[in-house]
């Protein structure tokens, strides 16, 4: 899983998908917010976010389709490993100290804070609440349910994603009944965001006694409970398991605050499951929900028509966004061999033929991903800069040459370049490993054969991964397609149980701990981290470690685009596909939005924080 911190308009959502801006501030003192590296664009006192419409009446209903690969939801309780919760519970339910903007990154402003200040050492962060903030039940918000859910949130049922990106803070105090301090092992600049952008919910959630037993719950026995927490929707009407409707608080305490003024305008957001991608177009095209995002460019060039849209009633609109593009992966698991040689990786690589695939499969709607952090400043270019390579030199005998040289670049099929040289390479690579054709199958000096199996939740991943698999069948690696139902997906990736998977791991403009999480050597040997890759490696653990504990914007760019050359080089992961576009269908009869989207919006988010009913 993927923790993550504070979004813009968001609380923590969940522990996956994730764009984390990171707030830090040098200077002591209470503040409404804190700004990265400069100003906060919203001075203290202001309004309202530039990009919502403060007038938007409230009233109507929302139809959305769940956004998760998922066919059921069997719990309430977002926060615990075992079972699927369903889709926008934690955005809609849970607010958080800190929230941010979707106009700004790497800035945040109070929520159930009204002041925050952070300590001149960087050692801790103080922040007080609001006294008119209520949970749900409205008794009101107190520091000891700030304390209560970090507590819960760092204990044994939950994630151990959380006790990853939060492994360098020291404990929370209580200093009074609504001022809370976070204290930190050592200065970090993330810690105070990361910290301020945890859920908080009641004390009372899941704690009655148990009629059977006479003790409490323990958190994973909160199940189908109904979370009591302060934002500005409830749990209304639910087919549970099938679909769930969420209905707003109409005495939401944070409706007048500035950073909720203009949000959460409908009255109830229904949210439906549909058995599969198919299923949920031809509902769409029913008329059967509102707002649907499309990320498969043949669905959209081929089949987002017919009569709604002829009609104007549904309408497709592709919205620009400047968010980072991310690193959407073929997962290469190198706890297993021949993963664990750099040498078969790399060649697995050099057997995709992205250019054709981006020409006759995609509509030339994609660019290829390079690294972690593209369309970021701490995208690297060229060769390594003199700040990056102090931190690369005391490791230059663990990491491949290549990572002191040029910025990896994915390889290419056009220009001066061609799948048949590719291939050559490749093979020339895996020789070097001890793989070489004998009877018409690559085999080992032992004669094993190179087989692989590529696990998918959805059988329609067939038809992507199949150009590759005829590539790879030319070196005489067999790759097999193994699809199978999200729930047993879920397990086999808990446990690291695949040879090779396909991730879409959320970009971020500043990079911290959560990395820690996806490619840091403990997270390699605890179940359900992000750490897929089993990334296990000193060089990475120090440039993290670097990168979370710079102090200066130069100091942490050089950690994180060392970071990227070392990863990439590495083949850990071979880069996919991107759009710098969210494609959504909706229905301009039954919605109105503000005119134009904010560059850091989250495609259907954007559309359940700021539009409303069309009357």
């Amino acid at each position: 899983m993927h923790f993550s911190s504070i979004r813009p308009g968001h609380r923590l959502v969940s522990l996956s998908l994730a764009v984390l801006l990171v707030l830090w501030s040098p200077l002591a003192g209470a503040a409404h917010g804190y700004a990265l590296w400069g100003k906060l664009k919203y001075p203290d006192g202001f309004t309202h976010f530039d990009y919502v419409n403060p007038t938007a009446p409230k009233g109507g209903e929302l139809r959305l389709v769940s956004n998760l690969r998922l066919s059921t939801f069997d719990k309430y309780n977002p926060f615990t490993l075992r079972g699927s919760a369903p889709a926008y519970l934690s955005d809609l339910m849970f607010d958080s100290l800190l929230t941010g903007a979707l106009d700004e990154n790497g800035a945040g402003y109070g929520l159930l804070a009204e002041d925050v200040s952070a300590a001149p050492d960087g050692l801790s962060v103080t922040f007080k609440l609001r006294d008119t903030a209520r949970f749900h039940n409205g008794d009101p918000v107190l520091a000891a349910d700030v304390k209560h859910s970090f507590d819960t949130l760092m204990g044994p049922h939950t994630s151990p994603a959380f006790k990853t990106v939060l492994q360098d803070v020291a404990g929370l105090d209580v200093l009074g009944e609504r001022t809370v301090r976070y204290r930190f092992k050592k200065p970090n600049r993330e810690l105070p965001l990361t910290v301020g952008g945890l859920p908080v919910f009641s004390r009372a959630w899941g704690n009655a006694i148990d009629p059977k037993t006479g003790q409490r719950k323990t958190f994973d026995q909160v199940v189908t409970d109904i979370p009591i927490g302060s934002g500005p929707y409830r749990v209304g009407p639910v087919e549970f398991g099938k679909d769930i409707t969420y209905v707003r608080d109409p005495a939401y305490w944070a409706r007048d605050l500035p950073v909720r003024r203009g949000t959460a305008n409908f009255d109830r957001i229904l949210v439906k499951i549909y058995k599969d991608n198919t299923a949920r177009l031809e509902a769409l095209k029913a008329g059967e929900f509102d707002l649907m995002r499309f990320f498969s460019a043949g669905d959209w060039a081929r089949r987002v028509s017919g009569k709604r849209f002829d009609t104007g009633e549904l309408v497709k609109g592709e919205f620009t966004h400047r968010l980072p593009m991310g690193f959407q992966s073929y997962v290469l698991n190198t706890r297993r061999p021949p993963l664990n040689d750099m040498r078969v990786r790399e060649a697995l690589g050099l057997a995709m033929d992205y250019e054709w695939m981006n020409r006759q499969m995609f509509y030339n709607a994609y660019q290829r991903v390079e690294g972690l952090f593209g369309n970021t400043d701490c995208a690297p270019q060229g060769s390594p800069s003199p700040e990056e390579l102090t931190l690369l030199e005391p490791w230059r005998k663990q990491l491949p040459p290549a990572v002191f040289g040029p910025m990896y670049k994915p390889p290419r099929t056009d220009g001066q370049s061609s799948l048949r040289g590719n291939l050559k390479r490749a093979q020339s690579l895996l020789k070097e490993a001890g793989w070489t054709v004998q009877s018409g199958q690559l085999r080992n000096a032992q004669g094993q054969a190179m087989s692989l199996v590529y696990l998918d939740s959805a059988e329609t991943g067939a038809r992507v991964v199949t150009p590759w698999i005829r590539n790879l069948a030319k070196l005489g690696i067999e790759l097999r397609f193994r699809p199978v139902d999200f729930a047993l997906y879920q397990q086999r990736l808990r446990g690291f149980d695949f040879d090779i998977i396909s991730i879409n791991f959320q970009g971020t403009n500043n990079p911290g701990s959560e990395y820690a999480d996806m490619f840091g050597s403990q997270a390699a040997k605890t179940e359900d981290s992000g750490n897929y890759a089993g990334v296990s490696s000193p060089a990475v653990d120090a440039l993290i470690t670097h990168m979370t504990g710079a102090r200066t914007q130069p100091d942490f760019l050089a950690a994180c685009r060392a970071l990227d050359r070392t990863v990439t080089h590495s083949h850990y992961l071979i880069p996919q596909w991107t759009a710098t576009t969210h494609r959504m269908a909706y229905n301009a009869w039954r919605l109105a939005r503000p005119k134009d989207m904010p560059p850091y919006a989250a495609g259907e988010t954007w559309a359940i924080d700021t539009w409303w009913a069309n009357k």
